[in-house]
């Protein structure tokens, strides 16, 4: 009886649960659809619309020529051939020194005082030698007397007179040594002054107060260089190095004066390039009218033969936004586009090279300023 009930009642569930179903309406599948995409599309920046083009007159680019121009860094370092190092034949501790890194200095100035044992013991060879030289010479003397009255074989008086000689050799040798230590032979001293051998700038010091010289070893105390000519060194990438050749001309622009223009010549192109960087060394030799520095960085504009066609547009044609130069040109009715360009060089009569960017023939905005001015507003 039990068990006839439980039927019932999961019949009467499932009944019910399936009318249920059947009455409900079916969804619309259009409004359960997605809503339709909709492409906005992205304002170009570089376009520019204005109410009145006629107040923007234009200017149309005109044709250059130009030698073939090649911008690279570099450093200002000095000229082996003229940098010389200064020594010490004697060593010893240094006891004063006289001019110091960066300090310009005279040929035969004084620059540093050092004092050595060198000299006692050279002071004592050469004491020695003039004494055995004075006895070599008493010797032959007594050795030539008694040989013309025949009591000395010639062969005796030969020998004394090569003692002598060679007493009088160690007279000069010893007393060479003393003057090469920078002791004089009359007034002998423990310290020894070392001068500038050429004029210049030392650009390098290894040496304080009561620092040990090591004589002729290294380090140098001091190094001097002549800083009248310069070298600058660039590094030019192996794609650029076809545009470069010897005995070019470069103009030098200090990144410290760069108002000012010097012109150099390309020396020597490095035969090894930098395996990480692929570049080569390029030196170039520049007179230095005083402003360049050991270590200054500069740009170098190498100018080869080769002439290439630019265009030329006046300088107020030109704009300068965030470290680029950019120009506007007619891209439709009411419309101007800004365009980015690479400069050249600055022409007469307020124009301006435009190395790529513009073409001739192309016309552009001739005042920049007064249109981004108006777009501003």
């Amino acid at each position: 009886m039990f068990r006839m009930r439980f039927e019932y009642l999961a019949l009467s569930l499932a009944l019910a649960c399936f009318a249920a179903g059947c009455g409900e309406s079916r969804g619309d599948a259009k409004a359960e659809a997605p809503p339709a995409a909709v492409v906005e599309h992205e304002q170009d920046v570089n376009i520019v619309r204005v109410d009145h083009p006629e107040q923007f007159p234009l200017f149309t680019a005109v044709a250059h020529a130009a030698t073939t121009q090649l911008a690279a860094t570099g450093v200002v370092a000095p000229d082996v051939a003229r940098t010389v190092p200064v020594i010490s034949i004697a060593t010893g501790r240094v006891v004063e020194i006289k001019a110091r890194l960066g300090d310009t200095v005279k040929k035969g100035q004084l620059l540093m005082r050092v004092q050595s044992a060198d000299i006692a013991s050279a002071f004592s060879d050469y004491q020695k030698a003039v004494a055995d030289e004075k006895l070599a010479s008493t010797q032959l003397e007594r050795a030539k007397l008694l040989y013309e009255k025949g009591a000395f074989s010639l062969n005796d008086y030969q020998t004394a007179e090569d003692v002598e000689n060679k007493a009088h050799v160690d007279v000069e040798t010893a007393a060479e040594h003393l003057r090469v230590l920078g002791s004089p032979l009359d007034h002998p001293s423990g310290i020894v002054d070392v001068y500038a051998p050429v004029s210049g700038v030392i650009t390098d010091q290894q040496v304080t107060n009561a620092a040990g010289v090591a004589g002729l070893g290294s380090p140098n105390p001091f190094t001097i260089s002549d800083l009248s000519d310069v070298w600058i060194l660039c590094d030019v990438y192996e794609n650029d190095l076809a545009e470069v050749h010897v005995g070019e001309t470069a103009d030098i622009r200090l990144n410290a004066y760069p108002d000012r223009v010097f012109r150099g010549r390309i020396g020597n192109i490095g035969p090894i390039l930098d395996p990480n960087l692929r570049t080569a060394k390029v030196r170039i030799e520049v007179a230095n009218p005083g402003l360049m520095k050991v270590g200054m960085f500069v740009t170098a504009t190498i100018r080869s033969e080769k002439k290439e066609m630019h265009a030329a547009i006046p300088a107020a044609a030109i704009l300068h936004v965030h470290d680029r130069d950019w120009i506007y040109a007619p891209a439709g009715e009411k419309k101007f586009r800004r365009v980015e360009v690479t400069l050249g060089e600055t022409l007469p009569n307020k124009m301006q090279e435009i190395a790529a960017g513009v073409e001739a023939g192309q016309q552009v905005v001739s005042n920049a300023l007064v249109l981004q001015n108006t777009v501003d507003q």
